[in-house]
């Protein structure tokens, strides 16, 4: 290698790193595994951090069988997902375009510049994400999306706005919607959330199926006072009907922007046999789902 090739080289490390470090102490990561979901993310990111006057970052993430350290079938089954997804470098490269035209469509994204991380996934989470309090991903798609989902709520435990099925309307907080029960999950989910909700236009907690001394719409009451919090406390019956449905029409009836719940009370596994609550809202939910495990 000639010298001037080395110095490029030098260069080309000093602006990843410097890129990493900006990206790693944003306020907000959009965590882009997916081509089919990067706009979305970018775009909920970006109302998120405008929300807060903080600063965002995005990084396409993936596992690259070349760079992992791992039992000889997870490479195997890294390989086979070229047949429809592409290898890494072309997944990347998917990415990299939805990101550009993303930023080409509005003034003030010029600066924002691409995290890379690729190889072992579960530490390429850990390296993206671990001072960051918010992350923005897609809880469906490729298998890079539900891996790096997972890691975020159970090993990272993040608070992750997951973008809709659907088209996203914009204004995350306009209205937020606070499924809430006396738990320490849903506690966790609405502490995590404190910098956005105190910034968002309306907070109404939903509590549903309260207890007959009312002891979920108090206690939703103190932990508001007790975070300086300004929102509205309902109460409203299930009446049979799944109460993840009983969330949903109500987000929907009173044009929520987007729905806060904590994640997977009972675990991962127990809900995927179960259908539990998290479960069913993932599945269903037509606006922004912002979780906490």
């Amino acid at each position: 290698m000639t010298a001037h090739g080395s110095h490029l080289n030098r260069l080309v490390l000093f602006f990843a790193d410097e890129v990493h470090e900006l990206a790693v102490h944003a306020d907000v990561l959009a965590l882009l595994p997916d081509p089919a979901t990067a706009r979305l993310c970018l775009d909920i990111a970006e109302d998120a951090a405008r929300a807060v006057h903080g600063t965002m970052a995005a990084a396409p993430i993936g596992a690259d069988p070349q760079r992992m350290i791992a039992a000889p079938e997870e490479i195997d089954l890294q390989m086979l997902r070229e047949r429809e997804e592409g290898s890494p470098r072309e997944r990347l490269e998917r990415v990299t375009r939805a990101f550009e035209d993303w930023k080409g469509a509005s003034p003030g994204r010029e600066d924002l510049i691409l995290d890379d991380c690729r190889g072992d996934l579960n530490r390429c989470v850990t390296a993206e994400c671990h001072e960051t309090a918010l992350v923005v991903a897609p809880c469906h798609g490729n298998l890079d999306a539900r891996d790096a989902f997972h890691n975020l709520l159970f090993r990272e435990h993040k608070l992750v706005p997951a973008p809709p099925s659907g088209p996203f309307a914009g204004n995350l907080l306009g209205h937020v919607v606070i499924g809430w029960k006396r738990n320490g999950h849903a506690q966790r989910a609405l502490v995590a959330a404190r910098r956005w909700l105190a910034a968002a236009d309306r907070v109404t907690v939903l509590c549903v199926n309260d207890k007959p001394d009312g002891s979920y719409q108090s206690t939703a009451r103190d932990l508001l006072d007790q975070l300086s919090l300004d929102g509205n406390v309902v109460a409203v019956r299930s009446d049979g009907r799944l109460v993840g449905a009983t969330i949903l029409d109500f987000g929907t009836s009173a044009k929520a922007s987007c729905l806060l719940i904590g994640a997977y009370r009972h675990g991962y596994f127990l809900e995927l046999l179960l259908g539990r609550l998290t479960r069913y809202m993932l599945s269903h939910a037509k606006l922004p789902l912002m979780l906490k495990h």
